[in-house]
């Protein structure tokens, strides 16, 4: 291990966060590196990934889809960087790597356990493993296209549609020829969605009424791409097409601990004879999918782009991740570590 690898820093998760303050309950922490292990990796990181499902990895849940973290553990992640030293075949000094890791400077992950890939070039921008070739865009697809099932000149709804999943979901369903209405929070996400994407309609759940808005739809949402749960799905249950779909890709609204209460709408599922399901990328990685040749043709096009939130320095990843948890963001929220 060469000089600069000699400290390594990184958050601790040492309490179960309170609300959003994130800065009572993790902690930069500073190491010397120990070994690595026969079968271990060891990344230098070049960009961390802030994520609104590892809010709930925070908690002491045991019925989520991903086992809570211990206290004292490290604060676990979607990495992307070299790797700088490998005791496991297959990956070589100098790959550039994605999989999760964890909030750190150098990242030490068992390949298989990890999802570690390698990146095979070239880049359009560095950041392209998080945005049109990450897995926000894949599983973007994977609920408009396999779960939803859309096709051209239906309804699509999509909350959360200025975020990091949302925006691509957005793009994806006006490149199949749907009609998109985004659903997010403030004017500023919304002029971005119409102006910028190019989506038919977006509402702003803080000043406008969903529920209403959606109900001037003529025949109802065929497809709801779901990133919040919660009241918003109650917004748009009665409003759904007979015959709907509604691909359920995150509850944002109850990651802070407690699960979420039914819907209250939960009659219309029936009512409109609407499908449900829920689905999980790391599913997809795990039987051996493949990242849809489509999303590449799409970004090379100009058809399809990520916006990038992105702060500097290892030392500000709560401010980053706080920036995501609260909405500030619009597209992906990373944060570059390498200097």
């Amino acid at each position: 291990m060469n000089a600069a690898m000699a400290c390594n820093r990184y958050w601790r998760l040492d309490a179960h966060p309170v609300g959003q303050d994130f800065a009572a309950a993790l902690s930069l922490q500073t190491e010397t590196p120990a070994p690595l292990a026969d079968g271990e990796v060891r990344i230098a990181v070049d960009y961390l990934s802030m994520d609104a499902g590892t809010r709930m990895w925070m908690t002491g849940r045991t019925d989520g889809y991903q086992p809570p973290l211990a206290l004292g553990s490290r604060m676990v992640g979607l990495v992307l960087g070299r790797v700088c030293e490998s005791r496991a075949p297959g990956f070589a000094v100098g790959d550039l790597v994605r999989g999760f890791g964890q909030w750190a400077e150098l990242a030490v992950v068992v390949p298989a356990l990890a999802g570690l890939e390698r990146i095979e070039g070239p880049l359009a921008d560095p950041r392209d493993p998080f945005g049109v070739a990450g897995l926000n865009a894949w599983t973007a697809h994977i609920g408009v296209c396999d779960v939803a099932g859309l096709c051209a000149g239906q309804w699509l709804a999509v909350s959360a549609a200025a975020g990091a999943t949302g925006v691509m979901a957005c793009q994806i369903g006006r490149n199949l020829g749907a009609h998109v209405v985004g659903i997010a929070g403030g004017p500023d996400k919304c002029r971005y969605l119409t102006e910028v994407v190019g989506i038919d309609l977006a509402l702003d759940y803080r000043a406008q009424d969903v529920s209403a808005a959606l109900a001037r739809i003529e025949g109802g949402v065929h497809a709801y791409f779901d990133n919040v749960g919660g009241a918003l799905l109650d917004a748009v249950l009665p409003n759904m097409a007979h015959y709907g779909r509604v691909a359920v890709c995150g509850m944002v609204a109850g990651y802070d601990g407690a699960p979420l209460p039914g819907p209250s709408r939960f009659d219309q599922v029936l009512m409109r004879r609407l499908r449900i399901e829920g689905f999980f990328i790391p599913d997809v990685l795990a039987s051996g999918g493949v990242f849809p040749a489509v999303l590449r043709d799409w970004a090379r096009e100009g058809r399809l782009s990520m916006p990038f939130d992105q702060s500097e320095g290892i030392e500000n990843v709560l401010v980053a991740y706080a920036r995501m948890m609260g909405g500030a963001n619009i597209g992906k929220t990373i944060v570059k570590v390498s200097r």
